[in-house]
């Protein structure tokens, strides 16, 4: 639902309508953005030798994460 919600938009009474195969990409998509946060955010929170991830921790990655993507 998220997937398809984020590809559907609505502009001046046009709607569009999305392939499945459009839907299921942009979920894969964000499955790895999802995973990629979370792997270098977890590296970010080893590196200051912190047991747990804080938000500060995806703040400091996502810069580079959004240029990478």
């Amino acid at each position: 639902f998220v997937a398809k919600s984020l590809v559907v938009f609505h502009v001046h009474g046009f709607s569009s309508t999305v392939s499945s195969d459009a839907v299921i990409l942009v979920a894969e998509l964000l499955k790895v953005f999802v995973e990629e946060a979370t792997r270098r955010a977890v590296k970010q929170a080893d590196s200051e030798d912190c047991d747990t991830i804080d938000i500060e921790h995806f703040e400091k990655i996502l810069p580079q994460l959004l240029l990478d993507f």
